[in-house]
């Protein structure tokens, strides 16, 4: 039979209800921009798609309580009266998760005085008449008696599948025997009374003797000690505890199992959702819009490449005309002290672009403009402090053309700072991230037109028909960033004032920081380099007596071996796969009693130095400078400050010996000085004042940060 035969033959059926519960309580509270929560809505439509994905389901429903009450509030007014009412954030949710049931193509059920569970019964029951299968989709216990030999239970959550022998296996009691089971334990969730302090186990002892919640009824008598007084107690009320946990399996309804069909998802508004709620990852799967791609999502977008000097001086006295520009450069390498200029893209408008290619070198390159010429031209527009300019980190360009004796001076936003200073771990911050954030839009990935790994091209050595388009779009997204978050931005003053005032300002004085380098002394490393050498050979040679045979003192499986089965030391903590940890605190808290750990910690502490400083920073001296160049970055730390990279020098270590030793490596040129200024952590002091801790006082007094 083949696998669509076989689900022609089955009913899915979603308890959405459940589904709703689990997503808000089990996963974080998330939001989009906009400050909508968003956390339910992607919980349940995840195991949604789960749910299709690996099954494929022909026939399916997802089913959700009615707002209202039921015919089980009549029974007992008290029925869910503990429970406290739902949180306005997960309130928020509900319809956006109805919508996205609709989007997909799902049927949904919401039936008037009767809860999700009770329409689902319905249908299994109904499912099962017909010789159907069913599967139901849940988290919730009560529907534990809904299984039989052709009705089981899955938990997309936790990925389990419950039959009857499950059933038995989780409750102790058969599939037919959990109605009554619900109705001894009672449920606080839903306020039916059931018997005090009735646990499972109780429950399930009870009808292994007597197999129904009448004949338990009829032998109360029989059961001593308190928890028998507490049965004795609920004989009134335990015939409307199993009148509360039966769900019903006789609900009117409209549709049967054959009619409900899995339909066609609506690609249009599911976009629309997708893109309001910033779901990216899924509306990157979905990949562009029918009907044309790329140029589909670029419909009325003008970009022109420009080969004349006529294009050039049109484009010129554009943008000295533009309240605001976006400029990006094209170039061969990330690092911008090495970076040839390959092109500049302009844009003035959204949707108007231009790409001036100078420096593409490949076989059959069409002649291109004289970059000095054209960096000639633009100079003046650039160097000019009123012509304002938009980019995306475009201290990176600055960068570029600083070795060109060009110096952009109108830098007025940053679509990069933007961002970040909007919502600083609300997503990553590269064009590609936000433009799909918060334009919907896929971007060109320059892996698209440059390919991948070691045969990547360098921008140079691409084709001018790709390479202009992507170049231009990054100018045209570019200012349609800045368009969507700077009137967000302005809406909080103080988020405005942040980015006026702090990043946009600090922008050129950390590329000029980047450009001048500091001053390293190579030689001094490379002897420092060869001393810690030795220092870790001598080490080696002494772990290895200690041990009594040669090993790699870098491999953990070895020190395994050596330290737990040879030696015998005590096993402090286990690796997940069960393996003896070497990790560093397992081996501080070894070394206080035995050499050999001791050993090893220092060995990987003086071979981290010599990997990490003294080898690599030699070979990150820039040979036209004599200096490194690190990069500063606004945009990383969710807290504000600055970090560090390529190479990090904000955690050049001073503490040891031998770091100090490091620190002597930068230096400063003849008749200059270094000075070394740190600011003292306020609220730690104010923390060891109102605390009075010990520890943090006598810190303070030692000037120990």
């Amino acid at each position: 039979m083949s696998d669509q035969a076989t689900q022609d033959n089955v009913l899915y059926l979603v308890d959405g209800s459940s589904y709703l519960h689990r997503a808000f309580h089990g996963l974080p509270q998330l939001s989009n921009s906009a400050g909508e929560p968003t956390g339910a809505i992607l919980g349940v439509a995840n195991m949604l798609r789960r749910l299709l994905k690996e099954n494929h389901p022909r026939h399916i429903a997802v089913v959700f309580d009615a707002p209202g009450k039921t015919f089980r509030h009549d029974i007992y007014p008290e029925y869910k009266a503990t429970r406290p009412p739902m949180p306005q954030d997960l309130r928020q949710q509900v319809e956006p998760i109805l919508d996205f049931v609709r989007l997909l193509g799902l049927p949904l059920l919401q039936i008037d005085g009767v809860e999700a569970d009770d329409v689902i019964g319905t249908l299994a029951r109904e499912a099962e008449n017909k010789g159907m299968r069913c599967v139901i989709s849940t988290g919730d216990k009560d529907m534990a008696q809904l299984v039989s030999d052709r009705t089981t239970l899955v938990n997309t959550m936790t990925d389990t599948t419950m039959d009857a022998k499950g059933v038995k296996e989780k409750f102790g009691v058969e599939p037919e025997q959990v109605i009554d089971y619900l109705a001894l334990t009672g449920d606080k969730s839903d306020n039916i009374p059931g018997v005090e302090k009735c646990g499972p186990k109780t429950a399930a002892k009870w009808l292994s003797q007597w197999p129904t919640l009448d004949e338990v009824m009829a032998h109360a008598e029989e059961v001593g000690g308190k928890i028998g007084e507490y049965l004795r107690e609920a004989l009134n009320t335990l015939p409307m505890s199993r009148e509360l946990a039966t769900i019903r399996r006789d609900v009117e309804l409209h549709v049967s199992p054959a009619g409900l069909k899995m339909g066609e998802a609506d690609e249009a508004g599911l976009r629309e959702a997708l893109q309001r709620y910033e779901f990216n990852s899924w509306l990157q799967e979905l990949g562009p819009a029918e009907g044309g791609g790329q140029a589909a999502q670029e419909e009325g977008a003008r970009y022109e490449t420009v080969f004349e000097q006529s294009q050039l001086d049109a484009w010129l006295e554009r943008v000295e005309k533009a309240t605001l520009t976006a400029f990006d450069t094209e170039t061969t390498d990330l690092d911008p002290m090495r970076a040839e200029l390959v092109g500049i893209s302009l844009a003035v408008k959204p949707g108007e672009a231009c790409y001036i290619p100078v420096g593409h070198d490949y076989p059959g390159a069409p002649k291109q403009l004289d970059r000095d010429a054209v960096l000639q031209a633009l100079k003046p527009w650039l160097e000019n402090p009123d012509a304002p300019l938009v980019g995306q980190h475009i201290k990176y360009d600055m960068n570029v053309l600083s070795r060109y004796g060009c110096r952009i001076r109108g830098v007025a936003f940053d679509t990069m700072l933007e961002s970040y200073v909007f919502n600083s771990t609300g997503t990553r911050h590269d064009m590609d991230s936000l433009a799909l954030k918060y334009l919907g839009h896929h971007t060109i990935h320059y892996e698209d037109i440059a390919g991948k790994g070691a045969k990547q091209l360098k921008f140079n050595e691409i084709g001018l028909d790709e390479a202009a388009h992507y170049a231009a779009e990054d100018a045209d997204i570019t200012l349609k960033l800045h368009q969507h978050l700077w009137p967000r931005l302005k809406a909080e003053a103080s988020l405005a004032e942040v980015l006026t005032d702090i990043e946009i300002p600090l922008i050129p004085v950390l590329a000029r920081m980047e450009q001048r380098g500091v001053l390293i002394d190579g030689d001094f490393l490379k002897k420092l380099s060869s001393d810690l050498a030795k220092q870790i050979a001598a080490i080696e040679k002494t772990a290895h007596d200690a041990a009594e045979q040669p090993f790699n003192l870098g491999s953990p499986k070895q020190l395994q071996q050596i330290l737990f089965d040879k030696m015998g030391l005590p096993v402090v903590r286990k690796t997940p796969k069960g393996q003896p940890s070497t990790a560093e605190d397992v081996l501080h808290e070894l070394a206080a009693e035995y050499e050999l750990p001791s050993l090893i910690l220092e060995h990987r502490q003086l071979s981290k130095l010599r990997s990490t400083y003294t080898d690599k920073l030699v070979e990150q001296i820039d040979p036209d400078t004599g200096r490194v160049h690190t990069s500063y970055h606004q945009a990383v730390a969710a807290t504000g400050r600055l970090s560090s990279q390529d190479p990090n020098l904000q955690n050049i270590p001073i503490r040891t010996e031998q770091g100090r030793q490091i620190r002597k490596a930068f230096i400063a040129p003849r008749g200059w000085r270094l000075l070394a200024c740190d600011y003292s952590q306020i609220e730690l002091r104010i923390m060891a004042h109102l605390s009075g801790d010990k520890g943090l006082l006598q810190a303070f007094k030692d000037e120990v940060d």
